[in-house]
């Protein structure tokens, strides 16, 4: 069965950097566009990045550009977030979601029904 985990979350000062993973399982990742999305409390939950299923193209929202890097590393299945310069307003649960190729190309990577698998989150908090 297709299965992402995340994990690398934690608490942090602001200024400070987490790495989080998206490690897939029961399929592999070489296909699919990968995204990362947040959800903070009393919020909706919101695209922060997405890296086709090749790698070569990513985007960022606004509010994390230049501040945040997605990769993968499809010889270990997994997929990076590298997140720096962490803001109070970055609290949030982190998902990963696996999708189609295409959603990628069709430019529809913030469309969250396009994802057809969700990791179960991992909390990130950025506090002094």
């Amino acid at each position: 069965q297709f299965q992402l985990v995340e994990s690398g979350g934690g608490l942090v000062q602001p200024g400070g950097s987490l790495r989080l993973s998206c490690a897939a399982s029961g399929f592999t990742l070489d296909y699919y566009a990968i995204g990362w999305f947040r959800q903070a409390p009393g919020k909706e939950r919101e695209g922060v990045s997405c890296i086709s299923s090749s790698g070569g193209s990513t985007n960022y929202a606004d509010s994390v550009k230049g501040r945040f890097t997605i990769s993968r590393d499809n010889a270990k299945n997994t997929v990076y977030l590298q997140m720096n310069s962490l803001k109070p307003e970055d609290t949030a649960v982190y998902y990963c979601a696996a999708g189609p190729a295409a959603i990628y190309y069709s430019g529809r990577y913030w469309t969250q029904n396009r994802y057809h698998s969700w990791g179960q989150g991992t909390q990130v908090t950025v506090s002094s």
